[in-house]
């Protein structure tokens, strides 16, 4: 298997391939660690999936946190997942774990290597021709593998922005918090015991950080004193839906293979998810499974993303859900144990049915 991509998405593809017994070559032109803008967290369903990979992503260092914090002007609510613990890490920490992992468990990394296309199921890598059984591509959200295999048509793609910089400063909460404003999105994750990652998401691809911290007094006066740490790193946020993601002997992994906002928080989750559905189809010798499992890994991200979207494009009415949360905890508390898999996905649309009812009584 020759996996092109050497972020997290092909780490984890590699690393659950070799060991389901394929021999598994990586090749990236960059070299770890690879830093990536993202919002640096992982539910307790994504430690889980990491985990039937083999991959204690604990080991790893980062921060703890209990659940999920939704802050807004007049009303605020917070709930604990249901089980576990998420984890805050640095993305430059995670990829450095996950190479090592890879290299450990007798996967062939290839950094600093160009892929220059594949043809007729093979692989044009430095100045040769490569012609493995399986070809992935996790080369992200601006693929060139899914282009070079003609599998860019989608259902639907929409697109945000996102600016990351990190702070030295201790976390002021056991939670991940999510401030709510017009127009975008502040993520709060601990990463360490000293330090925070801020992430701004918007539709305004010119906001930035410092421009839209001011729209947040408490958490301008948290940050007043904290000394960033590095410069702003942005990245585009996608909703991306595609037709397929395989043609042949060629399939797409983790953003490469389509994505959901990340307001929902589950990129990492689903590529540790589509990785162990990848690796459980390449030994059976049929990728349609793959894709069947791929459709199913991201139904109910797909499904939360829409429903946390519509509450940003529409001001009045996130308020009074935020309200609504606030006032009834148990409706926050389901919304996201379905979210994190603890609780069916009915769950979802009988919670939906409370709360509008509730916003209705405010």
């Amino acid at each position: 298997m020759f996996v092109i991509g050497g972020g997290p998405a092909g780490l984890a593809a590699a690393i659950a391939a070799r060991r389901r017994g394929l021999d598994v070559v990586v090749a990236d032109s960059a070299v770890p660690p690879i830093d990536k803008a993202c919002g640096e967290g992982v539910t307790p369903e994504g430690i889980a999936a990491a985990r039937a990979l083999g991959i204690d992503l604990k080991a790893a260092g980062g921060h703890a946190f209990d659940g999920i914090r939704f802050c807004s002007p007049g009303a605020e609510a917070q709930a604990a997942f249901p089980h576990g613990e998420g984890l805050g890490i640095r993305r430059d920490a995670l990829h450095q774990f996950m190479a090592e992992l890879a290299a450990d468990c007798g996967v062939r990394l290839a950094w600093g290597t160009r892929v220059a296309g594949i043809d007729a199921d093979a692989v044009q890598v430095s100045g040769r021709t490569v012609r493995p059984r399986w070809i992935v591509g996790a080369d992200g959200g601006h693929s060139i593998v899914r282009r070079w295999a003609g599998l860019d048509a989608c259902h639907r793609d929409s697109r945000r922005f996102g600016f990351r910089r990190h702070y030295r400063r201790n976390p002021w909460s056991r939670y991940m918090e999510i401030h709510w404003g017009d127009g975008c999105q502040l993520y709060v994750t601990p990463v360490d015991a000293e330090e925070i990652c801020v992430v701004l998401i918007s539709r305004n691809q010119s906001l930035r950080l410092d421009e839209a911290l001011p729209r947040f007094p408490e958490l301008a006066a948290r940050l007043a004193e904290a000394e960033p740490i590095g410069w702003h790193r942005g990245a585009v946020t996608a909703t991306r839906t595609l037709k397929s993601v395989y043609r042949g002997n060629v399939a797409l992994v983790g953003d490469a293979s389509g994505s959901v906002d990340a307001i929902t928080g589950a990129g990492l989750c689903l590529l540790f998810q589509q990785s162990s559905a990848l690796a459980d189809a390449l030994v059976a010798g049929d990728l349609s499974l793959y894709q069947a499992a791929h459709r199913r890994i991201g139904r109910r991200p797909e499904w939360m993303a829409d429903m946390m979207l519509l509450l940003d494009r529409r001001p009045g009415l996130r308020r009074r859900a935020l309200r609504a949360f606030a006032d009834r905890p148990e409706l926050f508390a389901g919304m996201l144990g379905a979210h994190v898999g603890e609780f069916p996905i009915s769950t979802i649309f009988t919670n939906g049915l409370s709360l509008a009812w509730q916003m209705l009584t405010i």
